[in-house]
């Protein structure tokens, strides 16, 4: 799940320079001018984190905090201040602020307390506030019967208290599988907490599979409760499972058997009731042989193995799946609805899509995105995919200024465009909503040539 953060400062060059700063990390970024824009934003966007600034004119930053926590009492919020003093971070403190930073302010330090934020969410209250709103994200798509197959495993196993190891390459819908064990299970109500044991890093993960207690090592400034713990009574699923330290391979093996916990620092073990599901997109028994893999873990975890297939061996759920991709994104992000052309299906079906769904997804927003027309056409597909004939939009990352990189999409588009128009310039410029003379200054600009198309 992406995590999303909203930014709050009366300075539209602050605004503008965190949103720069956190989107170059990968998180999903909103902004207000005031608090009262960040009350409107708030209950719509959801964010993990609020970043608010103290001093703003009308609502102020310390009232902001309150009004925010009364909609939402597990509201993360980092107070900001060009003035900071004592009296007004323990105000802040007091009235729910999770930290405190001061300007100028610094990348190091942002990034430091974004993470530890992060690492404190409460994912079994996270999955039950945004359930409903993102329950189709996790629905398993196709009537294939490599599909069908799955999914009556699937219905079979979830209904037990056995443990599901998931195999299946990168993108190919192993957490689909595990939110759909989860989901028919009798733990469905209580919470799913997932874990990437490939995204941290190796020192970091007993603390936050087992949590730690405050001062046990440098930075562990509070108790704080792993992924085991938050995961009690309900599911927690270890995603690539492979990756996983043997010393924390150590440790969860204990888990499993014993039923119980010990937080970093701490001499009281905690006794736990999970149901484990892990996944990983490795083959454990060649790992094993290596030596970096336990061999008795393996057992403990491979009650029940899933293999979820790739895509390129159930093609005939393509269709499905661009219609399932398409409602979702014009429904949540925003983009008007096209429809797919059967040629332009059968142009996608054609691919091996070596990233799975996940690479099918993102190529269908692209189309939605850049395509012409109310039709997406395989013309479409060829021109706007990495891999199709006649690619033109491939080595635009190689661009090093972002410049550099709006005219050379600029020219892929219009190259494109003209060949779809059998280079008819006053019927490419009249679709385009472009004057005709613009549309040939740019033909001269970029030294486009009928060849291109």
């Amino acid at each position: 799940m992406g995590r999303r953060v909203l930014v709050v400062d009366d300075e539209k060059g602050v605004r503008e320079a965190l949103r720069q700063l956190l989107e170059y990390e990968g998180v999903e970024v909103r902004t207000a001018a005031s608090g009262a824009e960040a009350l409107g934003v708030y209950p719509e966007f959801l964010p993990h984190l609020v970043l608010l600034d103290v001093k703003m004119a009308g609502l102020d930053g310390l009232d902001t905090l309150s009004r925010i926590r009364e909609l939402d009492p597990k509201a993360q919020v980092v107070m900001i201040s060009g003035h900071g003093t004592i009296q007004t971070a323990l105000e802040a403190t007091r009235r729910g602020a999770y930290d405190f930073l001061e300007k100028p302010l610094d990348t190091e330090r942002i990034l430091l307390v974004l993470k530890r934020a992060f690492s404190h969410l409460d994912l079994s209250s996270e999955n039950e506030r945004l359930k409903e709103k993102l329950a189709p994200e996790y629905e398993i798509v196709g009537s294939s019967k490599a599909i069908h197959d799955l999914l009556e495993r699937i219905r079979k196993v979830a209904p037990t208290p056995a443990r599901v190891l998931i195999f299946g390459e990168n993108g190919s819908g192993k957490e689909l599988v595990a939110r759909a064990i989860h989901a028919l299970s009798p733990r469905k109500n209580q919470p799913f907490v997932e874990v990437n044991c490939a995204a941290i890093p190796g020192e970091l993960i007993e603390s936050e599979l087992f949590g730690h207690m405050k001062g046990s090592f440098t930075g562990a400034l509070a108790d704080r409760p792993g992924k085991f713990e938050q995961a009690d009574g309900g599911t927690l699923f270890l995603d690539e499972v492979g990756d996983m330290s043997l010393a924390a391979q150590a440790k969860v093996l204990r888990a499993l058997q014993e039923g119980i916990v010990t937080r970093i620092g701490a001499s009281k073990p905690i006794k736990v009731d999970v149901r484990v599901v892990a996944a990983t997109n490795k083959d454990l028994e060649e790992e094993i042989e290596a030596g970096r893999f336990r061999e008795d873990l393996f057992y403990r975890l491979n009650v029940v193995p899933l293999t979820v297939p790739p895509l390129r061996h159930r093609k005939e759920d393509i269709p499905l799946l661009v219609d399932h991709f398409v409602r979702q994104l014009v429904q949540g992000g925003g983009l008007a609805p096209k429809k797919f052309a059967p040629d332009a299906i059968a142009a996608l079906k054609e691919r091996d899509w070596p990233g799975n769904v996940r690479e099918l997804r993102n190529a269908v927003e692209r189309l939605l995105i850049l395509s012409s027309g109310d039709t997406v056409t395989a013309a479409d597909v060829a021109a706007l995919l990495e891999g199709g004939s006649g690619n033109r939009w491939s080595g635009l990352l190689d661009c090093s200024t972002f410049e550099e990189f709006k005219e050379a999409a600029e020219k892929a588009f219009l190259a494109a465009k003209l060949a779809d128009n059998g280079w008819n310039v006053s019927e490419t410029a009249r679709k385009l909503a472009m004057p005709r003379s613009n549309l040939y200054k740019k033909i001269e600009k970029y030294g486009l040539k009928r060849s291109q198309g």
